[in-house]
């Protein structure tokens, strides 16, 4: 996959920012680079605490849904959570049925069956809680656009509160307006319904469960510090929800790792032992490539109730149990997500999807719960826009993952004439599709693709060309100002060119690690470590050659030794050194992002 190296170039007083706030211009650089220039935002950014959250009030329909609820529970009325199957609905869950239960409700919960049910809430969970005699519905990351079935609740006299995040249903009006559809719930809180004037709009459902959480709290009485184990739950899912790493969402995830060094849930502290964790030193990876897979897992092969009885459990022997056999269910999600990401490799590479600029690739075989994750891994691998289809119990069904020049949603909105179903937004969708009419649908897409050959290069922003030489440990110490790092908030990316391979080798158990000694033009030796796309970067690099690199610093300790390292994301190669003549620096392209 070809890659196009640019620097941003985004303008700041960055000596101002550095003498006011005590950091390094070059940490003042990074801090703008992620959108963060007011002074208040970058005290937010380094310092922001809970303290600093705004109030749960400020949601449109949260206090309804509190005297709602505090009145429910004084008349001792049966509430059931409904929440979803993933990790944000399994937190969700987690939260409301904990809170609500510590204030003495009758509460209970259930959770779709992703294969059966589909996303959210739906007429057969609601049937069932109407023969189990269940009065209220508390909805949680589902339910904003589940107009009929709430209809259906509300006929059968339950009382229905809905608390989602996902984007309100609207229909376009005369003159290009947009008029919202809410489900007809006794109360809908969703900070982004018109009108509601909280003032960060990019919560997870589960950060949300934690607002109402908080408001029931404050509302009886309850210490804050109660809430604690909730902030673990809210940053697991804001994490695993891929949610921008900015403003609140930036503080519960640092707030909730924080906890998780000595986690008050006793199914995630035994979750963390079971794959072999150091708590104290967790960071977003663990949580979305680790912990959360574990979760997901459940939904994916079994049930998500299993992932949600490990955060629920109270009993260590229960806990363990739970969480090694979502542990092994991963384990063994990993090796059919393996196999099925193999196939797709070589349906694309033998078949002539390769020429496509929109990848349809089937997969019979496939799990339909993996298609997503083998689509973004191929999308990963290629910079298309991916459709993974597979044989499901009712037809054909995909997940695809987009590139940023195409927006998926739009695209399949145009092509419906082939589908069953379909829905999603620009980075990512799902569908379902008539056997027959998989190959028509997959020509359509790629007659009117609009995509062009340099939409398939993949921008590799550089934050700052600098020198190793400038790296010191207290420069890497104040980086971890800047964390967590993930969606939103990058780990920072430099960048030097003209370093010489002094020594280059390929290293580790699997001959996964591609390990290098390089030097600079000033004779500095730099020792680099490489673990993506090993075997490409083995092939095109050798020993005299010069090449630029992007990488992040890292201290690296073995036997008491402590040496600084490149670690390495990936490199381009400049005129090789030859006998006699005269070393030719590697070329970066550089642009500016404003």
């Amino acid at each position: 996959m070809q890659e196009q190296w640019r620097v941003y170039g985004k303008k700041a007083d960055f000596r101002g920012i550095s003498e006011r706030f005590g950091i390094d211009q070059v940490t003042a650089r990074l801090i703008r680079n992620r959108d963060i220039s007011e002074t208040e935002d970058i005290k937010l950014y380094l310092h922001g605490t809970l303290e600093d959250c705004d109030s749960p009030f400020l949601m449109k329909g949260m206090e309804e849904t509190i005297e709602t609820l505090g009145r429910k529970i004084s008349g001792g009325k049966s509430i059931r959570v409904v929440g979803d199957y993933d990790v944000d609905g399994i937190c969700a869950t987690y939260i409301l049925v904990q809170a609500l239960g510590h204030l003495g409700a009758e509460v209970d919960y259930d959770i779709p069956d992703r294969i059966k049910d589909g996303y959210g809430i739906n007429v057969r969970l609601i049937d069932e809680a109407a023969a189990d005699g269940i009065d209220t519905l508390l909805t949680c990351d589902n339910g904003i656009a589940a107009k009929s079935q709430i209809a259906h609740a509300k006929e059968l006299g339950m009382t229905v509160l809905v608390t989602d995040h996902h984007e309100v249903p609207f229909e376009e009006m005369e003159a290009g307006e947009k008029r919202e559809i809410l489900p007809p719930a006794d109360v809908v809180v969703n900070p982004h319904r018109s009108g509601c004037s909280y003032p960060f709009k990019l919560l997870c459902g589960a950060a949300i469960a934690y607002k109402l959480a908080q408001a029931l709290y404050e509302t009886f009485g309850i210490p804050r510090e109660e809430l604690s184990p909730f902030v673990e739950a809210a940053a697991l899912a804001t994490v695993c929800d891929v949610m921008l790493l900015r403003g609140e969402n930036r503080i519960f995830v640092k707030e909730g790792l924080r906890r998780m060094a000595d986690s008050q849930i006793l199914g995630l502290r035994t979750l963390i032992e079971a794959n072999g964790l150091n708590a104290a030193a967790l960071g977003c990876y663990h949580l979305g490539f680790i912990l959360g897979p574990c979760l997901n897992a459940g939904g994916r092969l079994d049930t998500a109730k299993k992932s949600l009885a490990l955060l629920l459990s109270e009993k260590k022997s229960e806990a363990e149990k739970l969480a090694w056999e979502l542990k092994e269910l991963n384990d063994r999600r990993k090796d059919m997500t393996a196999k099925s990401v193999e196939a797709a490799i070589y349906n694309i590479e033998e078949t002539g999807i390769k020429q496509d600029d929109v990848y349809v690739v089937y997969l019979p075989e496939c799990h339909e719960s993996l298609a997503g994750i083998v689509a973004g891994k191929i999308r990963e691998k290629y910079n298309h826009p991916v459709f993974v289809v597979t044989k499901a119990e009712a037809g054909l069904k995909g997940s695809g993952r987009s590139i940023e020049a195409y927006s998926m949603y739009e695209h399949l909105v145009r092509c419906q004439e082939y589908l069953t179903a379909f829905g999603g937004h620009p980075m990512a969708a799902g569908l379902s599709v008539p056997e027959e009419n998989l190959e028509a649908f997959r020509m359509a897409l790629n007659r009117d693709s609009g995509l062009s050959e340099g939409d398939f290069v993949k921008q590799v922003w550089i934050d700052v060309p600098m020198p190793f030489a400038y790296v010191t440990e207290e420069l890497l110490s104040e980086f971890q100002l800047l964390e967590p790092f993930g969606n939103g908030n990058e780990k920072p990316l430099f960048a030097q060119k003209g370093l010489l391979v002094r020594q280059k080798s390929v290293i580790g158990k699997h001959k996964n690690v591609l390990k290098f000694l390089l030097s600079d033009e000033h004779g500095l030796n730099i020792e680099g470590i490489m673990f993506r796309n090993v075997p490409e970067t083995d092939a095109l690099v050798r020993e005299g050659d010069r090449i630029a690199v992007t990488y992040y610093p890292e201290l690296h300790e073995y036997m008491g030794r402590r040496t600084m390292q490149m670690q390495i994301l990936s490199c381009q190669l400049g005129n090789r050194l030859e006998a006699g003549k005269k070393a030719i620096e590697g070329r970066m392209a550089i642009e500016g992002r404003k």
